[in-house]
């Protein structure tokens, strides 16, 4: 990340095109937009969607010092008012308590429906925002900019809002469109390379799990997209790749009553992994997610469904981008099956009692299964238990 930081430093740089993806909800239709310096023109964006008379920024700590004063400059030099309210990093936010105190503090300032709630931050800020605005007033306008790839390609976009609870992540929540969403690639210079890797699984899911071009492009071009070494310009694609393969999920199933649960795959396990671990942050969403995606490919071969080259695509995708292939690796050698088990039991995509699980009829073409025994799950994690006994 250069040394100057701000609106001032974002707008004085040569950038390529900013990409446009249309999620298509009909009146509720809205734009991502994708690029380089969108932070610095946020508020011309944002009077564009429909000029709010106040916007409630919500952020949190990692994001108040570097970034918060060009996103204010932003929407000032728009002529639009802004407060914040900055929250403390990690998955620990999305708690009742954090939802309570933010739904207070909205209330607080006054922000109504017409006025607009900004999630300036990663999945959890906008998870957490979205769900007030959700409820506020009974729906208060949303809209993104997501600071992380884990975000730009995923959370921030479909409308999915929650908090977590005891019983697992994400079980309380609605579903509430953003009016726009800004994904501005200059926000990843200054991630950390363990929160690039945790999103680039996310950006990998859209390969397995209905794009096999979109697969072969990461094999050449996933290094760039995780070192930015080219410029951006790799990021930028896959970022604006994969929100076209989500927006269109999307568009065709808004409520994940049917084929958007595709989206989903590795995550059954990975939520079981996440609620072990204590959903402390010390695993990230996009780690528990890896190992995951690996268990469906696993558990996709052992049904016959999947040809053993390639599950060991799928390990070498993994380990090319640095991201863990076994339970040992994210600290759960010892993790009980069955309390993951348990854990599935919570998962949202259940019906009747039944777990849903993502599996693949090979690389690129993901499909949804309700009839995995118990004893599947149980052997298909202990497969990835350590890196020696993967079978």
């Amino acid at each position: 990340m250069p040394a100057e930081t701000g609106a001032a430093a974002l707008k004085g740089r040569a950038e390529p095109a900013i990409q446009t993806v249309e999620v298509a909800l009909g009146a509720r239709s809205y734009r991502i937009l994708v690029g380089a310096g969108l932070l610095a023109e946020a508020g011309r964006h944002l009077a564009q969607a429909g000029r709010p008379r106040q916007v409630a920024i919500v952020t949190d700590e990692n994001l108040a010092d570097r970034h918060l004063p060009a996103l204010q400059t932003a929407l000032a030099e728009a002529g639009i008012a802004a407060v914040a309210q900055v929250l403390p990093p990690g998955e620990g936010a999305k708690s009742f308590g954090s939802f309570e105190r933010l739904c207070e503090w909205l209330l607080e300032v006054r922000i109504e429906r017409r006025d607009m709630v900004l999630a300036f931050g990663g999945g959890v800020v906008g998870d957490l925002a979205g769900f007030a605005a959700a409820v506020l007033r009974r729906g208060t306008r949303f809209a993104q900019v997501p600071t992380t790839l884990l975000a730009q390609v995923d959370s921030a976009v479909g409308g999915k809002t929650a908090i977590n609870t005891r019983f697992g992540k994400n079980l309380i929540g609605a579903f509430h469109q953003p009016e726009l969403v800004l994904a501005d690639t200059d926000l990843l210079d200054s991630l950390p390379p363990r929160e690039l890797r945790a999103g680039y699984a996310e950006v990998l899911k859209y390969g397995l799990l209905g794009d096999r071009a979109f697969l072969d492009w990461l094999a050449a071009h996933g290094p760039a997209v995780l070192d930015g070494a080219d410029g951006g310009a790799a990021r930028a694609e896959a970022i604006a790749r994969s929100c076209r393969a989500k927006a269109a999920f999307v568009a065709g199933d808004e409520r994940e009553s049917g084929d958007r649960a595709l989206l989903n795959l590795g995550h059954t396990f990975g939520h079981a992994l996440e609620a072990e671990a204590g959903m402390t942050g010390d695993l990230l969403h996009g780690e528990a997610v890896a190992v995951g995606m690996l268990c469906a490919a696993i558990l996709s071969e052992r049904r016959g469904l999947l040809g053993a080259a390639d599950t060991a695509a799928v390990r070498r995708h993994l380990a090319a981008a640095g991201l863990p292939q076994s339970l040992a690796e994210i600290g759960g050698a010892d993790w009980p099956a069955g309390r993951l088990y348990a854990h599935m039991r919570q998962d949202k995509k259940a019906e009747g009692g039944r777990l849903r699980f993502v599996l693949m009829r090979g690389l690129g073409n993901a499909f949804l299964a309700d009839d995995v025994a118990e004893d599947e799950v149980r052997d298909t994690l202990d497969a990835v238990r350590r890196p020696g006994n993967m079978a």
